[in-house]
């Protein structure tokens, strides 16, 4: 009996995958136009604080190294340092909030006004297009 070892390993990892497809079936759908999470104060430190440490070290590629740095300053700066990050998280909070109140208003009122927006024809233009494209077909028949 060659393989019978890898044909009940395979039975056991096709179980496996069968279970993950199933899992993945009952996400739903994320949608793209709702706004995103504001960063939190160590994030927008972070920010600041990656430009930096790349001016600093232009060597280091390491992503790794530039987080673990920054946490650690992150941890012994004082409160009255990291207000000022804060300040801008509070702010970029705020701004997310008011684009997530209109978000939900557009959804509930159940229409899509961006795909009017989106078109760069008018409507009389797309229907002048379609009847130059009937008239083509017609001088072709000839």
């Amino acid at each position: 009996m060659k393989g019978g070892k890898s044909s009940g390993a395979t039975r056991k990892a096709d179980t496996k995958l069968s279970v993950k497809k199933t899992a993945a079936k009952g996400k739903v759908a994320k949608d793209p136009n709702k706004p995103k999470r504001p960063a939190s104060a160590f994030f927008v430190f972070m920010e600041d604080f990656r430009k930096q440490f790349k001016e600093d070290h232009p060597d280091n590629k390491s992503v790794a190294t530039v987080g673990k740095v920054g946490g650690a300053k992150w941890k012994s700066m004082s409160d009255s340092e990291k207000a000022h990050f804060q300040a801008k998280a509070d702010k970029r909070k705020k701004e997310y909030e008011n684009n997530l109140d209109t978000y939900n208003k557009k959804l509930a009122g159940g229409g899509n006004d961006d795909d009017d927006e989106d078109s760069d024809k008018s409507k009389s233009e797309v229907n002048d297009e379609a009847d130059e494209d009937e008239s083509d077909d017609e001088e072709d028949d000839d």
